[in-house]
């Protein structure tokens, strides 16, 4: 059971391990896009911008829905922002320390 577990966070780390992921999940933090929108935000062509998103749709993180000819694309589980802002304060406080190190000497 632990390895499925472990399997299943690898998992998801590995949906949202690329640059053009986390940008896009960035984006959709503030609320729903459609994909022509986020390509365009991207500067990515849009063919990229659907394998990406369809990685993090299948990865379960995204959900769409038609609104004609759109799709629109929102954040499943709000708790995937909160991952990235953990990333963010973890490369901050190394940031920190790096520079403290050249500090001190």
């Amino acid at each position: 059971m632990k390895e499925k577990i472990s399997q299943l966070k690898a998992d998801l780390f590995k949906a949202i391990a690329h640059p053009t992921r986390i940008r896009i999940l960035e984006l959709l933090k503030d609320g729903e896009l459609c994909v022509c929108d986020i390509f365009e935000e991207l500067n990515v062509e849009q063919a990229n911008t659907s394998q990406h998103l369809a990685i993090l749709k299948k990865q379960d993180i995204l959900q769409s829905r038609k609104e004609g000819l759109r799709v629109i694309y929102s954040i499943k589980y709000p708790e995937i922002i909160d991952i990235l802002k953990t990333a963010d304060n973890l490369l901050l406080q190394q940031a920190k320390d790096t520079m403290s190190t050249f500090n001190t000497d």
